[in-house]
């Protein structure tokens, strides 16, 4: 127990130290960040002929290719430079929704089975070419049949995808085109969350021609970077930044941001030091580790920050083919001996929420009415007694060598309540491959990790972790009840809504409360902290930091 409150008082002491030092430093530079009258400060690394002082400066890690299709993670060029059918958007009332982009409107038969969809007939590329039903087909077959494509789940319900994908076929059967802004889709089997996953940065529209010219180059060159989205990519300068202009073609109308000046920085000290010295229009906290609580606390940056509810959740993951945690009873035992809210307060400053099931808070389909799972350190003691284990059992939890600080911290903590209820739990760090090599293999007996929305449904968390013995393998989970696995293949294709999340529910409650199949943790806020002359600031329906800059601007940008 000492070593546990002894972790909580140094958190909370680093925090208001830090408060402190912030204040101090406020009182000796205060304004370097905040006043109006200076613009921000920009390096001479962008084409001569680009005048970025008036674009929204920004940091990013730099991505390893621009082709979203062939990446799960670096979609900021996706999200604005191109746009795809639908789009996910939060409504002024807070609920999430598919919303027409460059379909105007589509309708979907009663079988669920046919989407038929109607383009914007206005809408050009950035090179002028015009939008055509052939550049939607031509973007689903090379998302399928790209040997690097890594997006592929997203159209693959469409009937021949497979066909398609395999080889077996050279063309997409379920694809009909209709004319020039007309076509329709037939998948082969109904699928609720297809629009929803229409939606993702990786189903994002391409030009046929410009595409196929530029073969190796696309996702790499930025002249070959060619959507129809809010800006154009003008530059991109290997370890330094890129650079995008506001697209003077865009089919929604002109922007009042003139563009993007996006900086490839990734040391905290470095980061935070930028944004006192005027340098960075929007900092995302997650970025800075522990240096967050530099801004958290006090009224020094108070008006400067924004916050938004990331829809994702924490979780820990248990082995079912590693014993004892094939014994359900152990598995109930180890969600039992955590107070993830103390662990939610003293990792992360009480910023988010607890999660009891699957579907976090935000997501379609989150049940406010899930029964709670309780801290009993005791039940969790009989229980491992039951199933024969009440000297304990040794448990080896993995971590990846790029877990951050805190999450080092939690699993520190989540090890000392462990250990208290009998559980001898050390903590392994693995280089990334490794851990990813072992993980995809079903070989890691425990870990943590975030799992974060992709698409506004519960399919995209039940499914991708218990949808089938490969999708639990490919997680180092290993669940073993089959009948659940075939109810959430199934639940897929149930076209009544609420049926459907009735359904969900139903194996939500069965997996984490009766299966203990995982321990979810919590999910969490999100910080940011702002330039003063930075309005409109939006951040993506899911509490992503990778978001559309279209609707944000700069103050007196026109003068």
């Amino acid at each position: 127990m000492g070593s546990w409150i002894a972790i909580v008082t140094k958190r909370w002491t680093l925090g208001w130290i830090l408060c402190m030092l912030a204040s101090l430093l406020c009182c000796v530079s205060c304004g370097n960040a905040h006043n109006t009258d200076k613009p921000v400060s920009q390096e001479t690394n962008v084409d001569s002929d680009i005048d970025v002082s008036n674009f929204l400066v920004s940091v990013l890690d730099e991505p390893k290719t621009l082709d979203f299709q062939c990446t799960t993670i670096d979609y900021t060029i996706g999200l604005n430079c191109f746009n795809r059918l639908v789009e996910m958007q939060e409504g002024e009332d807070g609920a999430i929704g598919v919303v027409p982009s460059l379909a105007k409107s589509w309708e979907i038969s009663d079988d669920g089975l046919v989407y038929t969809f109607h383009l914007r007939d206005d809408v050009t590329f950035s090179n002028g070419s015009p939008l055509t039903s052939s550049d939607v087909l031509y973007s689903f077959i090379r998302l399928l049949t790209h040997p690097k494509s890594c997006n592929r789940d997203i159209v693959r319900d469409i009937e021949g995808a497979k066909e398609l994908e395999s080889g077996d076929s050279d063309y997409l059967e379920g694809f009909r085109l209709i004319d020039d802004h007309n076509f329709s889709i037939t998948l082969r089997q109904p699928f609720s969350a297809f629009l929803a996953c229409l939606c993702m940065p990786g189903a994002s529209i391409l030009d046929q021609e410009t595409t196929e010219l530029a073969g190796d180059k696309f996702g790499h060159d930025p002249q070959s970077t060619v959507g129809t989205g809010p800006f154009v990519l003008r530059s991109w300068k290997s370890g330094a930044d890129m650079v995008l202009t506001a697209n003077p073609t865009y089919w929604e109308g002109a922007l009042d941001l003139k563009g993007l000046h996006l900086r490839f920085v990734n040391h905290p000290e470095t980061l935070r030091k930028m944004y006192d010295d005027g340098q960075l229009d929007v900092l995302n906290l997650d970025d800075l580790g522990d240096l967050s609580e530099f801004f958290m606390h006090g009224d020094v940056y108070a008006k400067y920050l924004r916050d938004a509810q990331h829809i994702g959740i924490d979780y820990i993951a248990l082995n079912e083919s590693i014993k004892p945690l094939g014994d359900v009873r152990v598995r109930k035992a180890l969600q039992l001996a955590l107070d993830r809210q103390t662990l939610l307060e003293a990792v992360y400053g009480g910023d988010g929420k607890v999660e009891n099931g699957i579907y976090p808070h935000g997501l379609l389909g989150f049940n406010p009415n899930l029964e709670p799972i309780p801290y009993d350190e005791e039940q969790a003691k009989s229980l491992l007694s039951e199933a024969g284990y009440a000297d304990g059992f040794d448990l080896a939890v993995s971590l990846r060598a790029t877990t951050t600080k805190r999450q080092r911290e939690l699993m520190n903590m989540v090890k000392v309540m462990w250990e208290k209820v009998g559980v001898r739990t050390s903590i392994e760090v693995l280089s990334e491959d490794e851990f990813m090599s072992r993980r995809k293999g079903g070989k890691l007996a425990c870990y943590t990790a975030t799992w974060a929305a992709d698409y506004d449904d519960p399919d995209n968390f039940v499914y991708t972790f218990f949808g089938s013995k490969e999708n639990a393998a490919n997680r180092s989970i290993c669940y073993t009840n089959e009948d659940v696995m075939k109810r959430v293949r199934a639940a897929r294709s149930i076209v009544d809504e609420e049926e459907r999340i009735k359904e969900y529910d139903d194996l939500e409650r069965i997996i984490v409360h009766d299966d203990a199949a995982w321990i979810p943790l919590f999910s969490k806020t999100r910080h940011y902290v702002i330039s003063d002359r930075l309005q409109n600031f939006t951040v993506s329906w899911n509490g992503w930091f990778e978001t559309s800059y279209k609707y944000m601007s700069i103050k007196d940008s026109q003068n």
